[in-house]
């Protein structure tokens, strides 16, 4: 039997926030394109299983611990609080749901082919597709972009079975909440969901190997975070390395070396995520990896095989769905002949606990180590009055400028709606600003942006509300 075979003039392989929007953004250009995607609903493992339903749990969960913990100091008397996880989880499918309906709507709109089925790579511009039921057809493609993306690391030689030890994909569909739930890694993944069911009355444990939790932040922010979530009731222990993990019908057994043992209803394995590329026969055809794991490619994503490129988490750099979606916008534009680009510099690393947690930039440490000399400023919530009035006055702002030109080169906040205040930096930053320039800017007040024009004018040494 002949097998089909389709033509298009860009291809992408992977419908994850990189993939659907690269696909997108080709059709726009007027390139016919194809978007593979082998799991039943777009969107990836960030709209799927991780970013959307992770913040919509936390938002619930937010909700729940405000109402509990806060709505006396406004006056506000709860009695008979009771949450129902079932609804929890309902609601958040039903925002996935919408989402993922949303993409297809879009890929109508715009003219883009979903080929669902999974996708291999047998020439430089060929694919080969077997769709759910073993069925093959062929796709030859002018561009192929590689955006297949990433899957959670599991402890070593202890799978996840997602019933005790779990991934995110786990920890986000529980149906009750964990008696002791047990994380592996103080990240951003595991600070996340930990919050969730510590919200709701689960007992969580945080082991980090690193000395503090979220390794790579900055080291100022990421201690200011750390006291404050262990004064919410996390048992954050840095330092400490797990030797074994072992299921037993109750539960699991997190083994410590040294000979420490926690007991547990589940263990959260969030030890970080590794490029996605089984089965995707990209070394066969002469692609080549970098030390990670991750598809080389160089600085306009080209592979050097062929016109096939890659982007997002399958690349090096950060595991970010906005990186991703700039990197997709990037390589459609360059396969057009336009100037695709993405400035590093300007994307912005999002923590939802709360406080949030967000930083564009830099840390401290990474700026003297490279031998700068830095003007710094910071400003605490707790002196900022819109903060006040929401009975959210725990973290900063901290700003660092080059002290020679005064540009900017980090901003960093542990603090109420960081993630949303972050694009205020994020945005000097891909003009670059200086602290000044973010100084005279003129703040609405009463708000929490005023708290980023007071740490860039203690970075010049005149804040006026401190």
């Amino acid at each position: 039997m002949a097998v089909e075979e389709q033509h298009y003039d860009f291809t992408v392989i992977g419908a994850g926030p990189g993939g659907y929007v690269a696909a997108i953004r080709a059709a726009q250009l007027g390139f016919q394109t194809a978007c593979i995607e082998k799991e039943p609903a777009l969107g990836g493992t960030c709209l799927n299983v991780g970013c959307i339903p992770s913040k919509a749990l936390l938002d619930s969960t937010e909700l729940f611990y405000q109402i509990k913990h806060k709505a006396a100091a406004h006056g506000i008397a709860v009695q008979g609080l009771t949450v129902d996880i079932q609804a929890l989880q309902r609601r958040k499918q039903s925002i996935v749901h919408r989402l993922t309906r949303g993409i297809e709507y879009l890929f109508r709109k715009h003219g883009v082919t979903w080929l669902r089925g999974t996708a291999r790579l047998v020439a430089p511009d060929r694919i080969e597709v077997t769709d759910a039921d073993g069925g093959r057809s062929m796709v030859t493609s002018r561009h192929i972009c590689i955006a297949t993306g990433s899957a959670p690391v599991p402890f070593p030689g202890v799978p996840f079975d997602e019933e005790r030890v779990l991934s995110s994909t786990g920890a986000l569909a529980l149906a009750q909440v964990p008696d002791h739930l047990i994380v592996i890694g103080g990240g951003a993944i595991g600070l996340e969901l930990g919050s969730v069911w510590l919200r709701l009355g689960a007992r969580v444990t945080i082991l980090e190997l690193m000395p503090t939790i979220l390794p790579g932040m900055d080291g100022e922010i990421a201690q200011q975070a750390e006291q404050v979530f262990r004064h919410q009731g996390f048992d954050i222990r840095t330092g400490v390395q797990v030797s074994a993990i072992e299921r037993h019908a109750e539960g699991v057994r997190v083994f410590l070396q040294g000979g420490d043992r926690l007991e547990g209803d589940y263990v959260l394995v969030a030890i970080g995520r590794r490029p996605y590329t089984e089965g995707l026969g990209a070394a066969e055809l002469g692609i080549r990896f970098d030390a990670r794991g991750g598809i080389s490619v160089d600085a306009q994503y080209r592979t050097g095989v062929g016109q096939i490129s890659a982007i997002g988490d399958v690349i090096g750099g950060n595991m970010l769905a906005h990186k991703a979606m700039e990197e997709g916008v990037a390589v459609a534009e360059l396969a057009a002949g336009k100037r695709g680009m993405v400035n590093y510099d300007a994307v912005a690393t999002v923590v939802y606990t709360s406080p949030e947690i967000a930083s564009v930039g830099r840390s401290e440490e990474e700026l003297r180590r490279e031998g700068y000399e830095l003007r710094v400023g910071k400003f605490p919530f707790s002196a900022a009055g819109r903060a006040r009035t929401l009975e959210e006055t725990d973290g900063l702002v901290k700003v660092l400028a080059d002290a020679r030109t005064g540009r900017l080169l980090g901003v960093h906040i542990l603090g109420p709606h960081a993630s949303d205040l972050i694009a205020e930096a994020a945005l000097a930053m891909e003009f670059q600003a200086s602290a000044e320039d973010l100084a005279v800017s003129v703040h609405a007040h009463p708000t929490l942006p005023e708290a980023l024009k007071e740490a860039a004018l203690a970075a010049l040494g005149r804040a006026l509300h401190l």
